[in-house]
């Protein structure tokens, strides 16, 4: 049954992307939180990850989450894909692989940095989903943003073993709650 909700979600989440390349972002809501050099982050993203981050913002927002670290975050998380070619089969090839061979899509996201060319390889997509939160970090941290939104961005993919130990793993829970969700 997790495995069908999890299909229909990832479905649903496909569908509205397709929907989203076609629909303007409305940018006043993120310029109300990204300062110009994070917000230029921002506009380097697919239309359809600014509308999913979008959406992620305010899912949180709307929860009554306030903190601009927390916001940050949220509208950025995903920045570090607008780094290579990601399309829309190849997202749902590393879902179906990720489920199905988990420790193999793993190996094939590892990337140190060194060999560009692996980036130009089939590995490409599985390489961007995994390093996408790192890409991100390093994107953010380098435009200006607090230590903690880097912070987010990096360990937003990142699995919480138990209760959240301090205010960082608390905000992590809220953005992994809402990215879920949205």
């Amino acid at each position: 049954m997790r495995l069908v909700r999890r299909g229909l979600y990832r479905l649903r989440q496909g569908v509205q992307a397709f929907v989203w390349r076609f629909r303007p972002v409305d940018l006043g809501e993120v310029a109300e939180i990204l300062p110009p050099p994070l917000l230029a982050l921002f506009m380097r993203m697919r239309r359809s990850e600014q509308h999913h981050c979008l959406a992620v913002m305010r899912r949180l927002r709307r929860q009554g989450y306030s903190d601009r670290n927390l916001l940050t975050a949220a509208l950025l998380h995903d920045v570090g894909k607008s780094r290579c070619k990601y399309t829309f089969l190849e997202r749902g090839l590393v879902v179906v692989v990720s489920r199905l061979l988990p420790r193999r899509a793993e190996r094939w996201g590892q990337f140190d940095g060194s060999d560009w060319e692996d980036l130009q390889s089939w590995r490409r997509p599985f390489i961007v989903a995994r390093q996408h939160p790192t890409w991100s970090a390093e994107d953010m941290l380098s435009a200006g943003a607090s230590p903690m939104a880097v912070a987010l961005a990096c360990r937003h993919d990142e699995a919480l073993d138990g209760t959240p130990q301090n205010d960082e793993d608390r905000l992590l829970l809220l953005l992994q709650m809402a990215d879920g969700e949205s």
